[in-house]
């Protein structure tokens, strides 16, 4: 995660510095203000990679499922945003999904659930946050402005002390002074472009954000399940079920049908 941070530093930097892009000089009143999205951030990604190291793809992209619901019930509380009932049947049918999918999982696995659970609850507040904080940081700049590229280098740079911090809590150390990976050039390779794929992935999210809102943000995010799906559990050789086939299957449906519910929603008056 550090490095990959690190390499999206390192590309935004040089853009700025050629004069290819402009980025808001990082400011005490800034880092400030933005310094609790990029805990989430750190958060976020860090949950994620551990979800991912003991269940499979298929069913993490079920789960996050979770994600839309908790989205949802937040932008109720905090933006007073109300949802009508097919949007509220949709994300039952989500839990639904979540709940019998862990069930007929054959690679259940309880570690992983649980760092999944708190991936979706971190997954929603950064999504909750940071659509509030991006009107917020345009007052403490020095522009009045805060572009894409401004805040993808806010949350990488700021991400890197408590990447760093993370690998000594967790004992990385040890395991990076004795792995053969880091002596391995396509390890590198493969690590830089995961680096410009995490770096695509945060200005795509920044500028989908700033455009729309938090639960579209989920909406959207509903719509690519069925293709990861279907190529995580091809590609990796999952073993599954039919009923852990249909179950998946079902949460898939379920999040077409909240994207739906969703439109419905947002082209009435």
């Amino acid at each position: 995660m550090v490095y990959q941070n690190f390499v999206s530093v390192v590309i935004v930097s040089m853009l700025s510095f050629f004069g290819v892009i402009s980025t808001e000089p990082l400011t005490w009143r800034l880092i400030k203000v933005w310094l609790p999205v990029n805990v989430i951030f750190v958060g976020m990604l860090i949950t994620s990679m551990f979800s991912l190291k003991y269940i499979n793809v298929a069913m993490v992209t079920v789960l996050k499922n979770v994600t839309n619901v908790i989205t949802a019930v937040g932008e109720m509380y905090l933006f007073n945003k109300h949802h009508d009932n097919r949007v509220w049947a949709a994300l039952f049918l989500m839990i639904i999904s979540a709940i019998s999918g862990g069930i007929t999982d054959l690679s259940f696995h309880a570690i992983g659930y649980t760092w999944q659970i708190f991936n979706c609850f971190l997954t929603a507040s950064y999504s909750l946050t940071l659509r509030r904080i991006m009107d917020t940081a345009k007052q403490v700049t020095k522009s009045g402005n805060l572009n894409e590229f401004s805040m993808v280098m806010l949350n990488n740079t700021l991400s890197l002390p408590l990447g760093i911090l993370l690998v000594f809590l967790f004992n990385e150390v040890d395991y990076l002074s004795r792995t053969p990976l880091l002596r391995m050039p396509i390890f590198w390779l493969v690590m830089t472009l995961s680096g410009f794929l995490g770096l695509a992935i945060s200005f795509t999210s920044m500028w989908f954000l700033h455009q729309t809102g938090a639960t579209t943000y989920s909406l959207v995010g509903s719509l690519n399940k069925i293709p990861l799906s279907v190529t995580g559990i091809l590609l990796f050789k999952v073993p599954t079920s039919l009923e852990n086939s249909a179950s998946i299957l079902f949460g898939l449906l379920a999040g077409i049908f909240f994207a739906r519910a969703k439109m419905r929603e947002r082209s009435q008056p």
